[in-house]
């Protein structure tokens, strides 16, 4: 089981880098340090300035908005840092967002988004094996030739050459990009996996990996985990209840929720529902009230150590290659590397 450290820097009104968590994690032996974006602070510029700060950690994006740049700006971006970092150490996973953000923020059509995460990765490819940039599928017609143009593209290649691979992986929930991750991807990043994960995403992944002709060997599935040793679970669980409420209830409009459908994959329709239908209604402390304790332990390592030792075999029995790990304390990044065999004891760090 591999491990990652999730950031969450893009929801807060500040930016502080954690620069002491990162390098304590690259020392533990975690294989990746991973960043997001929503509509404050970017998912690429963070990875520049940790790959100043470690050696060997992978850097990855969970994920970059595919709305907020071209393909080729966002593989200019990729080859910029893996150059940087010295090489091999970029993932950039790719996410659609939803309409509300796409639209709103972004002032792009949602369009079709399964196609455009396909052309999106082929024109990508295209560029880190600096081939002649072209691409005849309708959503990033290159050269352009639409309206406005002067017909004067130019099939380019790629200045800068790589340094090393830089792997795309998908953010898919939904079984079309489930399916595709695996066609065309170097991994997926599926929201709601649980521990039906394999039952529920697995279909569509075989789909995927039939049209691909095999299941590449080193095809990753990560799927994410809290960290907090404590001796109240109550509490942990009841702090952790308004942000979730927020996601599944706010996070989307009423037809596209991707939070929302991520707790109902998981084992919640009724409770996703009734939380999205309270916080549309204005009702927001119900709806906070109404997410399930079940829902949030599940998959989370809450608890005195050991109860956490005794959750983390069954985690690792879901069908996942690696585990996005949140923690606030370096305690709970210390022992989740022990019970993962990256280190062998919490002393060592301590």
């Amino acid at each position: 089981m591999k491990l990652a450290l999730g950031l969450d820097l893009y929801r807060g009104a500040t930016l502080e880098m954690p620069v002491a968590q990162v390098q304590l994690a690259e020392s533990l032996g975690y294989h990746s340090v991973w960043t997001a974006e929503a509509y404050g602070s970017d998912a690429l510029s963070p990875l520049a300035y940790l790959a100043a700060v470690t050696t060997r950690i992978k850097l990855g994006t969970g994920v970059v908005q595919i709305a907020a740049r071209t393909p080729a700006a966002t593989a200019m971006h990729a080859l910029t840092i893996d150059a940087l970092a010295g090489g091999g150490r970029v993932i950039i996973g790719l996410g659609v967002s939803g309409p509300q953000i796409v639209e709103g923020w972004y002032g792009q059509p949602w369009g079709n988004p399964n196609q455009r995460l396909r052309e999106y990765i082929a024109i990508m490819r295209k560029v880190f094996a600096r081939e002649p940039l072209t691409n005849d599928g309708p959503e990033f017609p290159l050269p352009y030739r639409g309206d406005g143009a002067v017909g004067q593209g130019k099939p380019l290649r790629s200045i800068l050459h790589p340094v090393g691979e830089v792997e795309l992986w998908l953010a898919a929930g939904g079984p079309l990009n489930t399916a595709l991750s695996a066609e065309i991807a170097d991994g997926i990043l599926p929201m709601g996996w649980g521990a039906d994960g394999t039952n529920v995403y697995g279909p569509s992944l075989e789909k995927g990996f039939a049209r691909r002709g095999s299941r590449p060997a080193n095809f990753e599935i990560f799927g994410g985990t809290s960290v907090e040793i404590t001796d109240d679970v109550r509490a942990a669980l009841d702090a952790k209840k308004p942000l979730t409420a927020m996601y599944v209830g706010g996070m989307g409009s009423a037809t596209h929720n991707y939070h929302r459908e991520a707790m109902a994959r998981r084992g919640f329709p009724e409770a996703a529902a009734r939380i999205h239908e309270l916080w549309l209604a204005g009702r927001r402390d119900e709806a906070v009230a109404a997410v399930p304790d079940e829902y949030l332990d599940d998959g989370a390592l809450i608890g005195s150590v050991a109860r956490i030792r005794e959750r983390w075999g069954p985690l690792t029995r879901q069908g996942l290659t690696g585990l996005i790990v949140r923690s606030e304390t370096d305690e709970g990044l210390q022992l989740v590397a022990e019970l993962a065999g990256t280190r062998d004891t919490i002393e060592e760090h301590s």
